[in-house]
C-alpha cells in the first residue's frame, strides 16, 4: 500500500483530488477524514496541512506527497522531486508600497520585510547581499506595510489582485512555484512498483491535456497539403469515404494550433470538422 500525502484544503487540494479522481483511483473521502483508502488501487490518502508533507514524506510516514513548490523549498526537507505536476502555479515576490521609488534590490537593505517564508527570503537576500529585518507572520501578509507593521512583503503572488487592493506593487520574483509530487528517498522496491503504476497514469492524464481529437472530411486531391498543415502527433490516420474522391482525416491536435489552422483547412475544402476532448492518452 503506497501512502499519499495530500493537502486538507485549499486550491491545490483540489486540482490534487481532480487528478487522483482523472486517473482513475476512486476515494470516498470527506474532508474531516484523515486517512482514506482507495477501493480500486492500493494507495491511501493522508489529509495534512500543507506545510506538514515535506516532513511527513522525508520521514516516511508518508511515501509521496503533492504540495506546493514554495512549501517544499521552505522546509527543506529531505524528500526528492520525483515530479512537477505544472498546476497550482504562483510565485513567490518582494511587493512594496505603490508610491515608493523602487531603484533595485538595496532599497531593502535595513528595512522590515514580513513574510510566512522566511527561510526562502533569507537565503534570498543572503545572495543579494542584503541585510534585512524578516518579520515572520501567519495569515494576512499583505496588509502589514498598510498598519505599520513591515515595510514591504514576500509572499505567494497568483494574479496579482492582492496586492492592488492593499496598494502593493510587486518588485523582485524571487522563484515559480507549482504543484510537485515528492517521494521518500527510502522507498521499498513493492511501493516503488505501485508509484511507477501512478506516474503512468499520471502522464496518461498530463499527455491529455489540452489535446484535442480532430476528424474532418476531405477532398482527395488537397489530403496531402492538408496533412502538411496538421502538426499532430506522428501520421494523421487518413481512411477513404464511401463518396469517391473524398477522405476522412483523422488526428491529434494542441487545441490552440487548432484554432490557427482551422481557417486553412477549410480554405483546403476540409468540412465536417469534429473536434472531441481526450481523457487520457498513453505514447
Amino acid at each position: 500500500m503506497l501512502r499519499i500525502a495530500v493537502q486538507s484544503k485549499g486550491r491545490l487540494y483540489e486540482e490534487t483530488m481532480q487528478l487522483l479522481e482523472e486517473s482513475d483511483i476512486k476515494l470516498s473521502a470527506s474532508k474531516r477524514t484523515l486517512l482514506v483508502q482507495s477501493p480500486n488501487f492500493p494507495v491511501e490518502v493522508l489529509f495534512l496541512r500543507d506545510d506538514d508533507i515535506p516532513q511527513t514524506v522525508a520521514t516516511g510516514v508518508a511515501d509521496i506527497g503533492i504540495v506546493g513548490e514554495n512549501e517544499f523549498e521552505e522546509r527543506h526537507e529531505n524528500a526528492e522531486i520525483v515530479k512537477r505536476l505544472g498546476f497550482s502555479k504562483c510565485r513567490l515576490s518582494l511587493a512594496i508600497p505603490k508610491d515608493e521609488e523602487y531603484p533595485g534590490i538595496q532599497w531593502f537593505e535595513g528595512r522590515k520585510i514580513a513574510t510566512s517564508y522566511p527561510g526562502i527570503l533569507s537565503r534570498y537576500l543572503a545572495q543579494q547581499n542584503v541585510q534585512a529585518e524578516i518579520h515572520i507572520i501567519t495569515g494576512s501578509v499583505e496588509v502589514s506595510p498598510g498598519i505599520g507593521l513591515a515595510d514591504a512583503i514576500f509572499d505567494i503572488v497568483s494574479s496579482g489582485s492582492t496586492l492592488v487592493s492593499n496598494r502593493l506593487k510587486e518588485v523582485e520574483v524571487v522563484m515559480k512555484s507549482e504543484a510537485l509530487l515528492i517521494g521518500y528517498k527510502k522507498m521499498s522496491p513493492e511501493k516503488q512498483e505501485i508509484l511507477n503504476e501512478l506516474l503512468f497514469r499520471i502522464d496518461a492524464v498530463k499527455t491529455a491535456e489540452d489535446k484535442k481529437y480532430v476528424l474532418m472530411n476531405a477532398p482527395q486531391e488537397k489530403v496531402s497539403q492538408i496533412v502538411a498543415l496538421l502538426p499532430g502527433m506522428k501520421s494523421p490516420t487518413v481512411m477513404p469515404l464511401a463518396q469517391e474522391g473524398w477522405c476522412s482525416v483523422h488526428t491529434v491536435l494542441d487545441e490552440t494550433c487548432f484554432w490557427e489552422i482551422i481557417g486553412k483547412l477549410k480554405a483546403l475544402g476540409a468540412e465536417g470538422i469534429l473536434v472531441l476532448p481526450i481523457e487520457k492518452m498513453i505514447i
